[in-house]
This record gives structure tokens, C-alpha cells and sequence, in this order.
């Protein structure tokens, strides 16, 4: 990925972050996914009163994707940060990891981000090692 790849995929996280439903932690989270044919889909986090049904930025983004026909995730950017505040780096949660381990193709990057001039770069390897993978069919 080049600069001004990441630098979009950082801006679009950060305008999704904006639509975060998050009355609850205060907690705003944006995420953007790159899919392998180069379309791109974001997600905010949602929460809930019954914190099990909250659903992270990462996953949404994630699912519109594959909602869409995009199975083949190539990079994820993320950013996050307390409402009306600076972001900071946000890392994804167990469940997230193992959801990008699901569709990322060889290769995917992710993207933690405090703004455009401030990230850090990770493999789908670094974040979740052992991913867990059922034998299936590419």
C-alpha cells in the first residue's frame, strides 16, 4: 500500500467514526476495508443497552463488504477515540481479529491510526498469531 492509499483509507475511517452510535462508552470507532477489487466499504461502531448486541466499527465494515459480494479483504484501517476528542491508536478487539482472519487474502495490512501522519502498520500474523481457520474451500 502507498501513502496515499493509506492516507484515504485513514480519512474515510475517520469521517465514519463521525456516525459512531456510542451513547453508552462515548467511545467513537471508524473503520475502512479495502477489498482485493479495490472497492472500498466503511463502519462505525453501534452499541446497544445489552453490550452484546454492540457491534465494532471493524465488523461492520467487514460484513458490508461481504453483504456486497467482496470476500477477498486486501487492508483495514482503524481509528477510534473518546467523543469530541483526539483519536488514538485503536486496536481491534479478539473478535474482530478473527473476523479480518476470515476474509483477509495473503498479504492484508492493518492500519491502527491516530491521524494521517500518525499509524502503524500490522499483518493479519502480528495481531491474531495461530489464526483459527476451518478447512474450506477458496
Amino acid at each position: 500500500m502507498n501513502e496515499n492509499e493509506i492516507s484515504k483509507m485513514i480519512e474515510l475511517a475517520m469521517q465514519a467514526k463521525t456516525k459512531a452510535y456510542a451513547p453508552y462508552s462515548n467511545f467513537q470507532v471508524g473503520a475502512c476495508v479495502k477489498m482485493e477489487n479495490g472497492s472500498y466499504y466503511t463502519g462505525c461502531n453501534i452499541e446497544n443497552a445489552s453490550y452484546g448486541a454492540t457491534n465494532c466499527a471493524e465488523r461492520t465494515a467487514v460484513f458490508k463488504a461481504v453483504s456486497e459480494g467482496c470476500r477477498k479483504l486486501s487492508a483495514i484501517a482503524i481509528v477510534g477515540g473518546l467523543k469530541n476528542g483526539e483519536c488514538d491508536y485503536t486496536y481491534p478487539c479478539g473478535i474482530c481479529r478473527q473476523v479480518i482472519a476470515e476474509f483477509a487474502e495473503q498479504g492484508c495490512v492493518i492500519v491502527v491510526a491516530k491521524n494521517k501522519q500518525k499509524y502503524r502498520m500490522y499483518s493479519v500474523e502480528e495481531l491474531l498469531p495461530e489464526t483459527f481457520h476451518l478447512n474450506k474451500e477458496e
